[in-house]
């Protein structure tokens, strides 16, 4: 038979139970704060990837000026320059354009495909494209992303940490000037990142492909301001005996740093 319990008894059991304070109880019905990053920003939240030299370049889907784009089937085995902008029709970005366009031919020699990215949508990219042809008198013919939502922005890590001050009229933050030059494999090999302010150097994008490249091909590394045609380093795990068995002549300044011709 189950144990008798007097009221009295239930009713000090029930007085006993620990009760919420009337606080606890008030902000329990308050809605939950959200971070600062969702009250502000339309694009989700999340731990953005460590984009190192090295890395597999994230892969995407977008809408470009070209057409529907999955990233790394438009690498496919070519060294690809990414490379941002904050704004269609803003004076630094339609003169970088125009620049990059107008070097197309020597990044097709070097087998190497161009595709930029604006924060706006593609109506806007069209237009914008007539000007940047009529200012820098070229053909923009690389693709360019519309990424108004910042999807391809926030997977790049290309946000300005000033996010909660500079952001546009949607309440998100604008999109600095960042290079991504990515090999075949689609391993991230340099990665260049500009305040909105300041333009990019066009020709220093070409040197560092023919860098990366030359020493891809030919085992060496190269000094600062190196242009082709100019000595490369031999690097420090190779001996002097063996570079001298594979390039010929090689120029020791310290044994630490050797000279040679390719």
């Amino acid at each position: 038979m189950a144990p008798i319990i007097a009221p009295q008894m239930a009713f000090r059991a029930f007085r006993a139970a620990p009760q919420p304070a009337p606080w606890a109880r008030l902000t329990s019905q308050l809605p939950r704060a959200q971070p600062a990053f969702r009250r502000f920003f339309a694009t989700p939240a999340q731990e953005q990837p460590r984009l190192r030299l090295g890395s597999t370049a994230p892969n995407f889907k977008a809408l470009t000026t070209t057409g529907q784009i999955d990233f790394h089937e438009f690498i496919g085995n070519s060294w690809t320059i990414l490379f941002s902008h904050p704004a269609d029709f803003t004076p630094v970005c339609t003169t970088e354009l125009g620049a990059f366009a107008k070097l197309k031919n020597e990044f097709e020699k070097r087998g190497v495909k161009m595709i930029g990215l604006s924060a706006n949508d593609l109506g806007s990219h069209e237009e914008w494209i007539k000007d940047i042809n009529e200012v820098s008198s070229t053909s923009v013919e690389f693709p360019i992303i519309a990424d108004a939502d910042r999807k391809v922005a926030f997977l790049y890590d290309m946000i300005d940490q000033q996010d909660l001050d500079n952001i546009d009229q949607k309440g998100i933050a604008f999109t600095i000037r960042s290079v991504f030059i990515i090999d075949p494999n689609k391993k991230i090999r340099l990665t260049m990142m500009y305040p909105a302010s300041t333009g990019r150097n066009s020709a220093e994008v070409l040197r560092v492909i023919d860098s990366l490249q030359t020493g891809d091909k030919k085992g060496v590394t190269t000094p600062i301001d190196w242009q082709v045609g100019q000595d490369v380093i031999v690097p420090p795990s190779v001996s002097t005996s063996d570079a001298k068995k594979k390039f010929g002549e090689v120029r020791e300044v310290k044994p630490y740093l050797r000279y040679t011709k390719i």
